[in-house]
Formats: C-alpha cells, structure tokens, sequence
C-alpha cells in the first residue's frame, strides 16, 4: 500500500537529509557536491518529497538558455527517490509539480539526461537538437531528452548554456 506523502520546495531542514538521500538512491555514484553546488544557487528550482517528517524524494530544476535564443530552458537532475519508496509515484509526481512551476513561470522548454523509458512516462521526447555543454557518448544520445512546455511541438535547438556547477566535463561523459 502506497502511503501518502508531501510535495514542496525544498526546506533549510531538508539540506541535512539530502546527501544521505542521494548516497542510498545512487551508491554507485558521488551526486552530493553537484546537488549542494545546485543547492546554493539561486537559478535552481528545489523540490522535495516527504512521507511524515522524513525526505524521501528530492529534485533539482536548473534555469539555463539557449546560445543566441531568448527563450528560457530548465535542465531537470539530478532526482532522488530513496529505494525504499520507489515505484511508488514519487519521482514522477516531483517531475509533474517541477514542470508545472516552470511552465508557471515562462520556461519554454526542459531538458533531461536519463533513462528515455523512465523520463518518456512524463512527457520527455528522446534525442534533443540542444547541445549539452559538454559533448554525449554515442550511446547517450537517445537519453538527452526534451518536454515543450509552451504549446510548441518542436524541440528547440542551440547550445545550452548552464551555471558552473553544470559545467565540468565528467558530469556529461
């Protein structure tokens, strides 16, 4: 039985939960300085999940643009669900509020690097025209994914560009 659970910006409470979050969704993987570069910019929409007091899900939206375009674009990631709580709704109802507050405020389009089966059940299209600041694998292309949330049926194109917590080379290869 799925129980209830909260959606919300993130709170100052919830930063002390976030590194054990991450390190129990991606074991294999070191997120946390990326999520707490995000955290402390202003340009990142932050939201949490939570079942009674606990985190339980946590998301990041970072606002970025386009090379020579004046649209405003939002990079979706990292996103933590911890293992006990997946497959529960959690993510997706995250992704779903995120959108929504950026389509609120004007993001014309979102870009995700990640599974296209996962990131597909919310609306990502497979294989974006933007370029990622950093060039993909071969294999990665298909997971460089997009979502119009403006009406438009066509993935945008350009180079994106990203604060610095963004922008290292390893973070994209």
């Amino acid at each position: 039985m799925t129980q209830s659970f909260t959606l919300g910006e993130t709170l100052p409470a919830d930063r002390a939960s976030i590194p054990t979050l991450y390190a129990a969704a991606f074991p294999q993987e070191d997120l946390v300085p990326l999520v707490e570069a995000l955290l402390a910019d202003p340009a990142v929409l932050s939201l949490s999940a939570h079942l009674d007091d606990r985190l339980i899900g946590h998301v990041l939206f970072t606002h970025g643009k386009l090379e020579n375009r004046s649209e405003t674009v939002a990079l979706l990631g990292p996103l933590a669900v911890h293992p006990d709580h997946q497959r529960q709704g959690i993510g997706k109802a995250l992704i779903a509020d995120g959108l929504s507050r950026l389509k609120a405020k004007g993001v014309t389009e979102v870009l995700v690097l990640g599974d296209p089966a996962y990131y597909g059940l919310s609306g990502f299209r497979p294989a974006s025209r933007v370029k990622p600041p950093y060039p993909l694998l071969a294999e990665w292309m298909a997971a460089w994914q997009w979502l119009r949330l403006d009406g438009g049926e066509d993935d945008l194109a350009g180079r994106l560009l990203l604060p610095n917590a963004w922008m290292r080379a390893e973070l994209w290869s």
